[in-house]
């Protein structure tokens, strides 16, 4: 498949105003002309804009780091988009927006299980673009606020970025899916949940009656929860499932 030309690309400048302030771009894009107009649309809009034209100065970019976002070509010299993604994946969370002129399903989903966020296909409109980056960004800023959230009853707290849980300052030692369990108690604790409801949310998987899992994991967190705090947080609610019991 040939690279898309600058020629197939729609220019319609549209100003949707500056919505998130002090945002650097890379560009990693060896179409010069693309590069120059996607600079140019970008920096009208209140981006800070940095460029590579080939994949080894790209790569070389990406470990400096320092972008808070990153438009990808596939189609690169001296290394492909695929392996810059990966390289981006191993050294940080930047998202990535692919921006190819290969159109197959194949490659669009090869691309987003490497790592990238986003995949637009050439000829591309530029406000679209924009709106796609916005859209990005916001949802990086929703996730790194939720990572900031703490969830909590009286004395006992789940820290989501640290990922621990604390009973007035305490550490209570949890497994992974137990900690999640009590994520969704702390989040919802007015709400009552089935064992479906807790399986297929921690375990992202159908929930079969005869399964014992939740039952084994339920004694679990119960019983570590009471030691801590000689408080049982966990109530059962008898042919239903289980809710958050305040202390």
């Amino acid at each position: 498949m040939t690279k898309s030309g600058c020629c197939a690309i729609i220019i319609a400048k549209i100003s949707f105003g500056v919505i998130i302030l002090n945002v650097k771009v890379l560009v990693v894009e060896d179409d010069k002309e693309i590069v120059r107009l996607l600079t140019d649309f970008l920096t009208e809009n209140g981006y800070t804009v940095f460029s590579a034209v080939e994949g080894k100065t790209a790569s070389e970019m990406i470990k400096a780091g320092g972008y808070d976002i990153i438009l990808m070509d596939l189609m690169l010299p001296f290394k492909s988009g695929e392996q810059l993604i990966k390289e981006v994946r191993e050294l940080s969370d930047t998202p990535v927006i692919v921006i190819s002129a290969k159109s197959m399903m194949e490659t669009k989903l090869e691309a987003l299980r490497l790592g990238a966020d986003d995949y637009i296909v050439k000829p591309f409109d530029l406000n679209e673009v924009l709106v796609r980056i916005q859209v990005v960004l916001r949802r990086v800023k929703i996730a790194e606020a939720k990572k900031s959230e703490v969830f909590s009853s009286g004395k006992l707290s789940y820290y989501i970025n640290e990922n621990t849980v604390k009973y007035d300052g305490a550490v209570i030692q949890l497994t992974a899916k137990e900690m999640h369990l009590l994520r969704l108690f702390l989040e919802y604790p007015e709400k009552v949940y089935t064992k479906a409801n807790l399986y297929e949310s921690v375990w992202n998987d159908t929930y079969y009656y005869e399964d014992n899992t939740i039952n084994v994991h339920m004694s679990n967190l119960r019983s570590k929860l009471k030691k801590a705090t000689g408080h049982d947080f966990i109530e059962t609610v008898w042919g239903i499932g289980y809710r958050f019991k305040e202390e």
